[in-house]
């Protein structure tokens, strides 16, 4: 059973509808789970993945899953990108693109500051491999200028970026990185397709971990590489069905739900986090708040240039956070101190400044101090929810003093 599309055109209709169609066999107006590993075919297939027909039926369930294809396609519709492929979680779909596009003598230009996870293995995994990788301060154009080179095949940015909330000119970088020759990627979790669409800036691909935004309730892990469907060839076939880093296709049902309220859920998720940020600018504990919709924030005018939407994330500097690290974990009611992001609940953690320099960027002295410059010795990364902004004020006020 299909249906003409023609009117699904808005971003919230889109969001419910688009990848999906009523079953054919029962109505079913909600997408089926389709847990089979393998599937039954009317005529022999090649049993290669090197030999795969792209419009061959589904054969197993590494190759493609109904479940998983359905997401893939509503969120290639909202992040207006031809193709997306969908892993198991967002360090797989990263793992899958680097080690799938990048050879021996390539070179990685990468943010200085960016999600650990991708942080550790740029700089740890990827060398070993012969490829040079290059931090840099992508918010200076210049640097990022200064940095490319023939040789350089991908340039990676984060924005807004973990956990300093840094933003990137993603216009202008893909400007740089093609008069190189390079490609551009954009790990685009923060913002969400609500804020920031970056292919239709000019980035080549856009990396997200659906376990935060776009799952968006903290029950299921998953990632996702969008670009056009030649580029991502390789990344599928080799990335994906050879590493086998596929998704679970109830994780990627549960996923596919999330996403059907992704933008009336950013809707919320920014008028709290921005409630939030003008309480805590007040607050006698705090010392600092980065938020991009804040006009204190050092990149206000090109978040507003470039985010449809501030998005949830909020970080704060206190005097002697580490030791109030405890104290809030003990005593918050409403929020819970816990890593990740993105959830329908409140989450708030302390990321100490020697602690992730040390383990995760490895940074030189000049990159050192631009960091110490924003996050002094750490920041509390602050994922705002959906609950009552008062509730969270309060909650933070009493944790807090």
């Amino acid at each position: 059973m299909s249906r003409d599309k023609s009117l699904i055109r808005g971003v919230r209709t889109r969001a419910v509808h688009a990848g999906e169609n009523p079953d054919g066999l029962t109505g079913a107006s909600a997408p089926n789970i389709v847990m089979s590993s393998t599937f039954v075919v009317e005529e022999p297939q090649g049993f290669s993945a090197n030999n795969r027909d792209t419009n061959a039926p589904f054969v197993y369930s590494r190759w493609g899953n109904p479940s998983v294809r359905q997401l893939e396609e509503k969120l290639a519709s909202l992040e207006e990108a031809e193709y997306c492929i969908c892993f198991a979680s967002g360090m797989a779909a990263t793992s899958a693109l680097l080690f799938s596009l990048l050879e021996p003598g390539d070179e990685l230009i990468v943010s200085d500051t960016n999600y650990p996870g991708t942080a550790e293995l740029v700089r740890n995994s990827l060398p070993r491999l012969g490829v040079n990788v290059i931090p840099v301060d992508t918010t200076s154009l210049a640097e990022v200028e200064k940095a490319v080179s023939p040789k350089t095949r991908l340039v990676w940015i984060d924005t807004p970026s973990n956990p300093i909330l840094r933003l990137c000119d993603i216009q202008l970088i893909a400007e740089i990185s093609h008069r190189a020759g390079a490609e551009l990627v954009v790990d685009s979790t923060f913002a969400s397709p609500m804020a920031t669409r970056p292919i239709t800036l000019g980035a080549d691909y856009v990396v997200h971990s659906l376990t935060k935004y776009i799952g968006g309730h903290g029950d299921a892990m998953g990632g996702a590489v969008l670009g056009s469907a030649d580029s991502l060839q390789r990344v599928e076939l080799e990335g994906l069905i050879h590493f086998g880093g596929v998704i679970s296709p109830f994780n990627a049902w549960l996923i596919q739900r999330g996403l059907a309220t992704l933008p009336i859920r950013m809707e919320a998720h920014e008028k709290n986090a921005m409630a939030v940020a003008l309480f805590l600018e007040k607050h006698p504990v705090v010392s600092g708040v980065l938020y991009p919709g804040l006009p204190s924030h050092p990149q206000h005018e090109l978040a507003r240039a470039q985010m449809d939407n501030y998005s949830g994330m909020v970080s704060i500097r206190v005097e002697d956070g580490e030791t109030l690290a405890a104290k809030l974990a003990r005593d918050l009611k409403v929020f819970h101190y816990a890593v990740s992001l993105g959830h329908h609940r409140s989450l708030i953690c302390w990321i100490g400044t020697d602690d992730l320099v040390s383990s995760s960027y490895q940074l030189d002295d000049l990159q050192l101090q631009s960091y110490r410059k924003i996050a002094g010795d750490g920041v509390f990364r602050i994922s705002i929810g959906l609950e009552d902004p008062e509730d969270l004020c309060e909650d933070l006020d009493q944790a807090l003093t």
